[in-house]
């Protein structure tokens, strides 16, 4: 039971194994995915916390599952059951690194991989590599200039884009992108990270700002030591995912790149593919941590300082994995079409694939403008600036808004208060203060009803006053509205002569 304390919960929807979006992400330890006469059974959870669910053959609405993590068992029979069901199985780490994907893949096209396999010799990787390239800057471009708001920056980044169709080299695209890169990110590290206000303490200095994209612990993207860069470590491993299914289901070879180098344990062109797709990405990264803040229990911090994202959190992450799913569906169809026609320039006319991610040529067959299908990502739940607390409906749960307003009234007072005032406002604030002082001075205190004491104020009118408009208080004691508020929520006691006045209001008496 002691694990399960130190973990956050999340809502029941998300505690849940239904598929959110499609999208099915067991995390924990004795992750189960097998098969129980012929429903797939999967489990996970961590310490007494468990989850488990069934899933028929029919209508289970599943389209990925994503495992976090390495502690459990996937059988054969389930991973056969995925397939024949057209589920990709997905097996990450929660720093971003991609362990195993698996998926639909089309028969392979020896022809195909051929010409991927001669594309440098070909040219068709420097002409691949230059749209890749001026994709992604034309996407990093629009998010200086319209999601940073920095013109600058986006103007050097078009400049740079604008030299990329003239490279000879791929050798010289890369120098442009990192040169892109550095102004781009540049854009970035200054930007704030916000925190609910009661969590700050617990918040180290360098999280509460983007900093820099490289981190100090690698020297690269890797091993993020802060939650921004954490979370886009984590949604570039799930476009990285898509990507190697989307390569794989077009008869493509992963691994064989054309901008990145071969490398091992790398799918260079899995990586090639995501390129123009990051910016979306960091557009969804970019809109989330500035609208509102991130949880201190979302994230924790190991003994050398990564970041790392919470099981439940990475959870949530995951369910946008059908955004970038259609994100790299074009590129990567777009890539396969421009290979196939490299080999095949000199024989005839050239012939179309299939398009097997979009399916673009039925639309276009059944007479339609074809037009790349989006969909918004999945938006992550409501936090209160104050405490933290999910699911409220605008920027403070119910506790906290009354607090928040009383501090932004207290803001707008001592506004009204500096704010230079003429003759004529002094004259009557003047002559108000006067007369209310003059009244305290004639009016004697035998005046008042032998039950009305002090005692009878604070127990019994003061309560029922809540129940009174600001107004009518404001009206029977000729006081300011700001005055009667304070009076009504009991941080003001008025002097002993209004007394009587609030009883009545309060229809309080002696017998009552």
């Amino acid at each position: 039971m002691a694990a399960t304390k130190t973990v956050p919960q999340l809502p029941p929807s998300h505690n849940s194994l239904t598929p959110r979006h499609g999208v099915v992400t067991l995390f924990g330890y004795g992750i189960q995915v097998r098969v129980d006469r012929g429903h797939l059974v999967v489990e996970d959870g961590i310490g007494a916390e468990r989850r488990k669910a069934r899933f028929a053959r029919v209508g289970h609405g599943l389209k990925r599952l994503v495992v976090i993590g390495s502690d459990g068992m996937v059988s054969l029979a389930a991973l056969r059951w995925l397939a024949d069901q057209d589920v990709a199985f997905s097996m990450l780490e929660r720093d971003g690194k991609v362990l195993a994907v698996t998926g639909p893949v089309c028969s392979s096209d020896a022809k195909l991989r051929r010409a991927q396999a001669l594309a440098h010799s070909s040219g068709a990787a420097l002409r691949i590599t230059r749209e890749l390239i001026s994709q992604k800057l034309a996407g990093q471009e629009r998010v200086a200039r319209h999601k940073l708001l920095d013109s600058t920056t986006a103007d050097a980044i078009a400049k740079f884009r604008a030299e990329v169709p003239t490279c000879d080299s791929i050798t010289t695209i890369r120098l442009i992108e990192s040169q892109a890169a550095r102004a781009y990110w540049s854009a970035w590290s200054t930007l704030p990270i916000n925190f609910p206000k009661n969590q700050l303490r617990r918040v180290p200095e360098h999280w509460r700002s983007f900093g820099a994209r490289v981190s100090p612990l690698t020297g690269s993207p890797r091993l993020a030591a802060n939650p921004p860069n954490a979370i886009l470590n984590y949604l570039y491993a799930l476009l990285e995912s898509e990507a190697r299914l989307a390569a794989a289901s077009l008869g493509l070879d992963p691994g064989l790149g054309v901008l990145h180098v071969d490398a091992g344990n790398r799918d260079s062109l899995a990586l090639d593919l995501l390129e123009p797709a990051r910016p979306q990405v960091d557009a969804y990264l970019l809109d989330w941590i500035t609208r509102q803040p991130l949880r201190r229990e979302w994230f924790f911090e190991q003994r050398d300082g990564n970041c790392r994202l919470m099981g439940p959190f990475a959870v949530r992450l995951s369910e946008t994995i059908t955004v970038w799913r259609r994100a790299v569906a074009p590129i990567a169809e777009w890539v396969a079409q421009a290979l196939w026609n490299s080999h095949h320039r000199s024989s005839g006319p050239a012939q179309s694939l299939p398009t097997r991610l979009t399916h673009r040529r039925r639309s276009e067959g059944r007479g339609n403008n074809f037009r790349v299908r989006t969909s918004a990502a999945p938006r992550q739940v409501k936090v209160c600036e104050v405490c933290g607390a999910e699911g409220v409906k605008n920027r403070y749960c119910r506790s906290c808004a009354v607090e928040a307003s009383r501090e932004t009234m207290a803001q707008v007072a001592l506004l009204g208060h500096a704010k230079p005032k003429s003759k004529k406002t002094k004259a009557h604030i003047s002559k108000t203060l006067s007369d209310h002082a003059v009244a305290n001075t004639w009016w004697d205190l035998s005046s008042l009803p032998s039950w009305l004491s002090e005692e009878c104020y604070v127990q019994r009118i003061q309560p029922r006053l809540k129940a009174i408009k600001v107004r009518e208080i404001s009206e029977a004691l000729h006081v300011s509205k700001p005055y009667a508020a304070q009076i009504r929520a009991g941080r003001r006691c008025p002097h002993p002569r209004h007394w009587e006045a609030l009883a009545g209001l309060a229809e309080i008496t002696a017998n009552t």
